[in-house]
């Protein structure tokens, strides 16, 4: 009997327990921290900007460079018929030249005589050594080593132009450079830049 009395007061005791944990609140977790962001050098950014942009304006600008003393070095004369002295035209285009040779001391070049083709091979060839030795003796007078100045010949054998007649003649009478060793000038021409698209000399 005592423990028909028993089994209530233990079933009270339980719901009691079980209704007490369910209403127990649950522990809130502690929000994890989040680290506030770097703050923004904005004068650090605008100084890379600044070399980014000096560094491409510099680039640019030595290309150009570049390209307008290329012009100068493969500046073409051209002489009068059977005449391998220099024309007031050449001696301008080589002035010019003077300007690059004098500011890249390391650069050496080649000088190539031409002619048209009248005349014999043999007389061509020794027209073409002509007019290239009276190049390199211009600028070796206005102070260019002349070790730094090749001259070859190659006479009629490699015409400009093939049409038979005055004009194309012309455009054959020639002396043609080449930049062989050493660099360009990183810098301006102190002399005037003489185009390389000149209108030949004589006929």
């Amino acid at each position: 009997m005592f423990s028909r009395r028993l089994v209530p007061i233990l079933l009270a005791a339980a719901v009691t327990s079980a209704t007490a944990c369910r209403s127990r609140p649950k522990a809130t977790p502690e929000p994890l921290a989040v680290p506030a962001p770097a703050p923004r050098d904005d004068a650090a950014e605008r100084a890379a900007a600044d070399a980014r942009d000096r560094a491409e304006r510099e680039r640019l600008e030595r290309e150009r460079h570049e390209a307008e003393h290329r012009r100068v070095m493969e500046a073409v004369i051209y002489f009068d018929y059977d005449r391998s002295d220099l024309s007031a035209q050449a001696r301008s285009t080589l002035d010019a030249k003077l300007g690059v040779l004098a500011g890249a001391p390391s650069m050496r070049i080649r000088v190539s005589g031409h002619t048209d083709d009248r005349g014999s091979d043999e007389y061509n060839i020794a027209l073409g050594q002509r007019r290239a030795a009276a190049a390199k003796r211009y600028l070796a007078q206005r102070g260019i080593d002349g070790g730094r100045i090749d001259i070859v010949s190659f006479g009629e054998e490699q015409p400009a132009c093939t049409a038979p007649d005055a004009s194309c003649w012309a455009q054959n009478r020639r002396d043609e450079f080449q930049v062989t060793a050493g660099g360009l000038v990183p810098g301006p021409l102190s002399l005037p830049v003489v185009h390389p698209g000149a209108r030949p000399a004589g006929r």
